[in-house]
């Protein structure tokens, strides 16, 4: 029996219990953190002694067993796979527990899948987030159809059509939207490949928007009120500030904000490098405002015992990287204390752009800033100043008809 941390651990986990808690401080968990991650460990090592297991038997089958036990024995805290995270991770990385389960054989649409997801992430340079999105949306249509070859080169125009008008009536139009967009790049990806002989991806109806489509950006009042709502005397009340100003100063997306590194900032000639969509890599000003507030944070809010070289740090252990989510919950969060109601991460990014059309900024530059690839996708701020929109529209007609 080994005691730590509070914990008395015993059976085939005690041998690792001292190494997993100077892990767990090395990551920076508090002492009370620590020592519940050690009253689980000590938990499981009795459930293992009890059945005779040893560390390599930590399957995926035997750890759900586990958590079925831990649940019917009633204990309400750590009892999914998440919890016992750290733990597991530890073990692997000490090669005593399974680095991979061995997965059945896998189907023709299955394979398809996996090829189809290469594809997106090597030559489209999609990220992991909308790349899981575009197989999501269209993995019942590549089921359906994918039987081998045969079955991808009877397909038809009207059995694209078929499924998206079939889906229509259960999905949103958004979703919808998506869908349309996710099929046409499936459906080019096999024509590319040579498995269908037809361009089917023309066949793709158009899905109609009952919005207007306009960009909602922010009034300069309510971006002010989010980040006052930022308290400077927190450490995550410094990060959430440098978020929310890199945001809707520069109009960075979540996932850029997450993906900064300390190396990205090139303070001597005050540049940012911004890992974009499609695996792009820009260089865009930092201006003032922007940099003392990273700096702030800097200085004064990252954890030093951070993980990683990633700017934005998550404040309670471990203290790796701030993911995506947790950006998109820290402007949630801003939006909540300043009484503004539901607002995410990408209406920050509308803001910065809307607020350099007012400025009288010209679509060129917007779409420098934003790092579109294309004009026509800038194009849509041509909408926003709707006062200069309202000189290119022709009087109504009056007077009887003749």
């Amino acid at each position: 029996m080994v005691r730590v941390l509070h914990s008395c651990v015993v059976g085939p986990l005690e041998p690792f219990a001292a190494g997993f808690a100077a892990e767990l401080k090395r990551q920076g968990y508090t002492g009370a953190s620590a020592s519940h991650q050690l009253g689980l460990v000590a938990h499981l090592s009795r459930w293992m002694a009890r059945r005779r297991l040893c560390p390599a038997e930590l399957t995926p089958a035997v750890v759900g067993r586990y958590l079925r036990a831990r649940r019917s024995a009633g204990y309400r805290l750590f009892r999914s796979e998440k919890a016992l995270v750290p733990v597991l991770g530890y073990l692997c990385r000490l090669g005593m527990a399974p680095q991979e389960v061995v997965t059945p054989e896998r189907t023709p649409a299955e394979l398809q899948v996996e090829r189809y997801r290469d594809y997106l992430m090597s030559e489209r340079g999609m990220g992991a987030r909308s790349v899981r999105g575009y197989l999501d949306l269209v993995r019942p249509f590549l089921e359906h159809h994918v039987d081998g070859e045969a079955g991808l080169r009877v397909l038809t125009a009207g059995d694209v059509i078929s499924f998206l008008v079939t889906e229509s009536g259960r999905l949103s139009p958004k979703t919808v939207q998506r869908l349309a967009s996710a099929l046409r790049s499936l459906l080019r990806y096999w024509h590319v490949r040579g498995m269908i002989d037809t361009p089917l991806a023309a066949a793709v109806p158009k899905v109609a928007s009952r919005s207007p489509n306009l960009p909602r950006g922010l009034p300069p009042g309510e971006v002010a009120a989010l980040l006052e709502s930022c308290d400077h005397g927190q450490r995550a009340g410094l990060r959430d500030f440098a978020m929310l100003t890199l945001m809707s100063r520069v109009g960075l997306r979540a996932g850029e904000v997450a993906g900064l590194r300390l190396d990205d900032i090139d303070w001597r000639s005050g540049e940012l490098i911004v890992a974009g969509k499609g695996q792009r890599r820009d260089r865009l000003p930092l201006s003032g405002d922007v940099g003392a507030a990273i700096a702030d944070y800097l200085q004064r809010g990252r954890p030093r015992q951070a993980l990683d070289r990633h700017v934005f740090i998550r404040i309670r252990a471990p203290h790796c990287r701030l993911s995506t989510g947790g950006v998109t919950q820290a402007v949630a969060a801003a939006a909540q204390r300043a009484g503004l109601g539901a607002i995410y991460a990408h209406r920050l990014r509308h803001s910065a752009a809307t607020s350099m059309v007012t400025a009288g900024a010209s679509l060129a530059e917007i779409g420098q800033v934003l790092r579109h690839r294309r004009p026509v996708t800038t194009s849509i701020y041509a909408k926003v100043n709707t006062e200069a929109l309202r000189t290119l529209a022709r009087p109504w007609p009056t007077g009887g008809v003749s």
